[in-house]
């Protein structure tokens, strides 16, 4: 296998802009696709699939390399001859790799996989944190999951199409799908495809959304004509669910303390043709408060660690610190307490995180049923879902049900 020049300078520059610059790798990658409007499909997936690889491996790399951050540009060479070794590519004869150690380099692989933090690539706090809340045992398989590539999954819309019709479109354009047997709006791509550039995405027939992820909505259990609140809405993977599960009837609001989200989710919204979502911009108490026990149901989706979806965002990992999983608890425990009171009584609610940390999960939930207003709550049921049993993200999610 060959490498190209021009592929390479622009991964060392995207990982440069990700690791030294701070930048997110969503959006460098998506810049470094348009470079260069020559490069063929199989140019812009190495570009995309080098990074993203190197990011997720970073420590294992660096190690192996025997770089520290900051990260020069020769730093950066070096990480990337690690990783084109260990992918059997031919080194070329190229200034910036002269004299790469492909033997070292092999060696030092074998000799520091042995050990979970290098092999599975994270944070000494982070494995430590893991070992703590889920066990040796089971951390070990989960942050294993959490390092393999995720999977495209499509949530059919059926505001406007049906799964069925969908996959017969995709298929005209060689995008082939597959059915999930339990999840009757999800569609999963066999092969990656920029599913973005089809007049199907363009005509609102889908969103990319994945599998356990589109669970939340069908665990509240809403109705058509229903009155829905989405406490934490964002850009409106769950929101713009939820409204096709309605129908476009009732009344579906949508809060965020970001007016861009909200924005973003018009658009999205629009494209999909749900228009029973009002919007609602979270800038005082007053406008929580003008909802206390209105909501037939209630979604909080509350701000987590994320560690259900690192395989999605493989940056997060360098990115997470330990005190921010230590005050994002506290912000969870004020978000249960204050968005429930929206619920009224006989109503119901989900509290749902895309993390698999106990103390994010059901120690929240726990503590919640023992304060003031989570006494007047029925705990129903829930569900843990990890990345290395289903495959997809790892997600939790708790139903309740306000007493009448």
């Amino acid at each position: 296998m060959r490498l190209h020049r021009n592929l390479v300078y622009t991964t060392i520059d995207s990982l440069n802009a990700i690791f030294n610059e701070g930048e997110y790798a969503d959006k460098v990658v998506a810049r470094a696709l348009k470079k260069d409007k020559r490069w063929g499909s199989s140019d812009r997936k190495f570009v995309a699939e080098t990074i993203y690889e190197i990011v997720r491996w970073k420590r294992l790399y660096a190690e192996i390399a025997e770089v520290k951050e900051p990260y020069d540009r020769d730093d950066l060479w070096r990480m990337f001859a690690a990783w084109a070794v260990l992918r059997g590519y031919t080194i070329p004869d190229w200034r910036q790799l002269e004299g790469t150690p492909q033997r070292k380099i092999k060696g030092r692989f074998d000799e520091l996989s042995k050990t979970r933090k290098y092999r599975e690539s994270i944070p000494d706090w982070m494995d430590e944190l893991g070992v703590k809340e889920l066990g040796e045992e089971l951390w070990s398989k989960e942050i294993a999951a959490q390092n393999q590539q995720a999977q495209v999954i499509l949530r059919v819309n059926t505001l406007k199409t049906t799964r069925q019709k969908l996959h017969a479109i995709l298929m005209d354009l060689n995008i082939e799908t597959e059915f999930l047997k339990d999840q009757p709006d999800a569609l999963v791509l066999k092969e990656r495809a920029n599913v973005f550039l089809t007049d199907a995405f363009k005509d609102g027939f889908f969103e990319v959304q994945d599998a356990n992820s589109q669970l939340v909505a069908a665990f509240l259990d809403v109705k058509p004509g229903m009155k829905v609140v989405d406490t934490c809405a964002g850009a409106g993977g769950k929101t713009l669910h939820m409204a096709s599960l309605m129908e476009n009837k009732g009344l579906l609001i949508a809060m965020d303390l970001y007016e861009s989200k909200l924005k973003q989710l018009k658009l999205r919204a629009k494209r999909n043709g749900a228009f029973n979502i009002e919007y609602r911009i979270i800038d005082s108490t007053k406008v929580i408060k003008k909802l206390y026990d209105k909501a037939d149901r209630v979604l909080i989706d509350a701000p987590c660690s994320g560690l259900g979806v690192l395989k999605r965002n493989p940056d997060s990992k360098w990115k997470l610190q330990p005190e921010f999983i230590d005050n994002i608890r506290k912000v969870q425990a004020e978000v249960l307490e204050n968005y429930s009171r929206i619920v009224k009584p006989g109503g119901k609610l989900v509290y749902a995180t895309c993390s698999i940390l106990p103390s994010e999960n059901q120690e929240q939930v726990k503590r919640f049923l023992t304060t003031e207003n989570g006494k007047n709550f029925t705990f129903v049921q829930d569900k843990k879902i990890l990345a290395s049993e289903s495959g997809f993200d790892g997600f939790y999610m708790a139903l309740l049900e306000r007493k009448l």
